[in-house]
């Protein structure tokens, strides 16, 4: 076996896995820091639904933080040359990020401060709002690739990320973490909070499918992503919009787990047609896809990638097993007379 070839590709494979689970995970969780603002019509029902996702919101952040970690031990060129040239796009989510975990914890610690409560649910609308648009946009930069010189960097400036094709991909992504938490909402409360949960679901899906279907035609005419790889990435798509659709039906007969499940389904189809259509490149460049940035190219040497896989064969399954122990232990569903600690 050449492992020059084959470890990167392992790494490859794991990079795609976490950012999947990050997109799944957050996604209600973003979804849930923007509805609750929008649902809650006093502060107890915002609490109630800050509260279904307070024992899960930092442990989800958690793939996002490895996904990076990995990226740079494994492709330190791929992470270097992305994060130095998306250099305000990554900077303006990570400010994002921090606004809503500080909001997240000191809103229940204010007593009945009304105007700091007003200012953490401020920061939490904003912290939720923004990361879904900027990795809506990330990800469309992604398939469209980049402008790149002789030396694989990064040419264009955060301006040259905004085209119509990709601020329609940040607003696709934003309105699909919406349909998402909302189903999060209705699996994890009850009574009249659920079925406000459910009805903006319902009310949201003909929107998110609208500008999903827009968004994944022009993705097709306008990139190879759906059709590198024996159209692999298409196929994953068209089995993403099939989860979408489900989902919808679902809600309306009231499997709030299943639509959920559903859910999960089409941002982790979605995410795994993005890396499935880019592999084996990190990143392509958008006036010459064969001057691409390759993952052979960009990947640490063999004894460090080899000693990352023992590593990572050791401690995923108890990370795994940690995510699904703390589901289980917090899946009751929450009411107004329960004690709120967020």
């Amino acid at each position: 076996m050449d492992w020059s070839v084959a470890l990167p590709n392992i790494w490859f494979l794991l990079i795609t896995v976490l950012f999947t689970g990050f997109f799944v995970l957050e996604g209600y969780d973003f979804g849930v820091g923007i509805l609750a603002q929008i649902l809650g019509t006093n502060d107890v029902e915002k609490r109630v639904y800050f509260n279904t996702i307070g024992p899960f919101w930092d442990a989800n952040e958690v793939w996002l933080l490895t996904g990076g970690g990995a990226m740079f031990a494994a492709f330190p060129i791929w992470y270097g040359k992305l994060f130095s040239g998306y250099y305000i796009a990554f900077v303006l989510m990570l400010v994002a990020l921090i606004l809503r975990g500080v909001s997240f914890e000191f809103r229940g610690k204010l007593g009945n401060n009304r105007k700091w409560i007003k200012a953490c649910d401020f920061a939490m609308f904003i912290g939720s709002f923004l990361p879904p648009i900027l990795w809506g946009v990330a990800v469309a930069n992604f398939m469209t690739g980049a402008n790149l010189d002789d030396n694989k960097n990064l040419i264009d400036g955060f301006l040259g990320l905004l085209s119509p094709f990709t601020i329609l991909g940040g607003i696709m992504m934003l309105l699909l973490m919406l349909v998402h938490g909302a189903q999060f909402l209705a699996l994890k409360t009850t009574g009249e909070l659920r079925n406000a949960a459910r009805g903006v679901s319902a009310l949201l899906f003909p929107f998110a499918a609208v500008v999903t279907l827009i968004f994944a035609v022009w993705a097709l005419f306008k990139t190879d992503i759906f059709t590198n790889n024996y159209y692999i990435g298409l196929i994953l798509a068209l089995i993403a919009v099939v989860f979408f659709v489900v989902s919808f039906v679902l809600n309306f007969k009231g499997k709030d787990l299943s639509a959920f499940l559903c859910t999960s389904g089409t941002l982790a189809f979605l995410t795994l047609s993005v890396f499935v259509g880019m592999f084996p490149r990190a990143i392509i460049n958008s006036n010459d896809v064969t001057q691409s940035l390759f993952i052979y190219d960009a990947a640490s040497g063999i004894y460090t990638l080899r000693l990352m896989t023992i590593v990572a064969l050791f401690l995923l399954p108890f990370v795994l097993g940690y995510q699904v122990w703390s589901y289980s232990i917090f899946r009751k569903r929450l009411t107004k007379e329960d004690e709120l600690e967020y």
